[in-house]
């Protein structure tokens, strides 16, 4: 269960990707992966590589998918912008 929370953490967070500029790997769809991913691995190493139960799952595991969306989309955006990845000109 607190895999789907630390999931809906990353996704919560990846629609405010677009207040920023586009130089995310990927685009929009590499920001959203990236978010997604990484609150779910760094839930799962903050959890001791197991997933809690149902009955385990509270608001301190919302808040472990913070830092770990913001670390996965700062990795994406970063690579993306040493890339020289511009968004679509409009």
């Amino acid at each position: 269960m607190s895999m789907l929370v630390w999931v809906m953490v990353g996704i919560a967070l990846w629609h405010f990707t677009v207040f920023l500029p586009d130089r995310f790997w990927g685009g929009i769809v590499g920001a959203f992966v990236a978010a997604v991913i990484g609150a779910a691995i760094f839930g799962f190493v903050i959890s001791g590589f197991t997933i809690p139960g149902r009955h385990e799952t509270d608001f301190a595991e919302f808040l472990i998918g913070i830092p770990g969306c913001v670390i996965g989309l700062a990795a994406s955006y970063f690579y993306g912008a040493a890339k020289g990845i511009q968004g679509p000109k409009i």
